[in-house]
């Protein structure tokens, strides 16, 4: 008697799940042009083609927007490493592989509306940027061969993740071209986070205890898919700094709404394996909770501190 491995059982009893969620997505998915985001008229040669090279006097934007601008494209650049991880975890037939290939169709237009963006207003440095882009896709992204289950969580946590910076990042640049075109690529990524969040919730209910173990590991392991990117450690402490992006956005508007929404620490029937699994969360939790406000003091310091020098 052949028997059937846990990851190949699981999607065929989420297959179901699977082509519900597609359908909801693509009634709900509205088509957006990423030309249309663009303001072209801005645009003129850089000096290879007898215009002015790049000077950080052009750019509209702040250092530190520039900063978060950079990061955000940067991570959407690896779109081809995320394929093949998706792929690999997924696979290309029925329901899962139409999910794979419309999910990096959409996601597809990110980077090309972002950059097309960032180029035409010169709001960033385009020789350090693609220098940037080379590193990056050259390092990939590599998932460790998550099991399915983790796929799951990590992605529900990542595009959740992705479609706040998104969203932070625009609204601080303080240009509305620029808000504008990152709150649609938000709306995108919202809709990625839905697919996967519902997975996730299926899964609590055919394998409980072994979907609450991936939620804990993911949260606990969580890293954004940028961390390939040079310099990321630097960069992501600037954007913390800022509070474009930072521990407690992280534990209160990333985490917490996904953890509510699955019903964790509500949810009855655990074993062993989910009930510790479920402890370990609680714990590491209360951990972040208190380091976010740890952080959160320290910024504050900071800035009263810059603040009575400028007085």
């Amino acid at each position: 008697m052949t028997t059937v491995p846990e990851s190949t059982r699981l999607m065929l009893e989420l297959e179901g799940t699977v082509e519900e969620n597609l359908n909801r997505h693509l009634g709900v998915a509205k088509e957006w042009m990423p030309h249309e985001y663009v303001p072209w008229d801005e645009g003129r040669n850089f000096a290879d083609l007898g215009g002015e090279a790049w000077d950080p006097e052009q750019s509209r934007v702040s250092p530190i927007a520039r900063t978060s601008l950079e990061v955000n494209l940067l991570t959407e650049d690896n779109l081809p490493s995320y394929h093949r991880e998706i792929e690999r975890a997924f696979g290309r037939d029925g329901a899962w592989g139409t999910w794979v290939h419309r999910w990096t169709a959409e996601e597809g237009r990110h980077g090309i509306c972002i950059r097309d963006y960032l180029l035409v207003t010169r709001a960033v440095d385009p020789v350090e940027l693609e220098r940037a882009r080379m590193q990056t896709m050259e390092a990939g992204y590599d998932s460790g061969d998550k099991a399915l289950l983790n796929v799951f969580a990590y992605v529900s946590f990542q595009e959740l993740a992705t479609r706040i910076s998104h969203r932070n990042t625009g609204k601080y640049t303080q240009d509305p071209l620029c808000e504008k075109l990152l709150a649609r690529v938000a709306m995108d990524e919202n809709l990625h986070m839905l697919f996967y969040r519902n997975l996730v919730q299926a899964s609590l209910e055919l394998s409980p205890d072994a979907m609450m173990r991936a939620i804990t590991d993911e949260v606990v392991q969580f890293q954004m898919p940028g961390a390939v990117i040079p310099s990321f450690v630097r960069k992501a402490a600037l954007i913390a700094k800022a509070g474009i992006y930072d521990l407690r956005i992280h534990h209160d508007e990333v985490i917490w709404p996904l953890l509510r929404q699955w019903k964790v620490f509500e949810l009855e029937g655990l074993g062993e394996v989910g009930e510790k699994a479920r402890d370990e969360l609680d714990r590491f939790l209360k951990a972040l909770d208190t380091q976010a406000s740890r952080f959160e003091e320290r910024r504050a310091a900071a800035e009263a501190r810059s603040a009575a020098r400028r007085a």
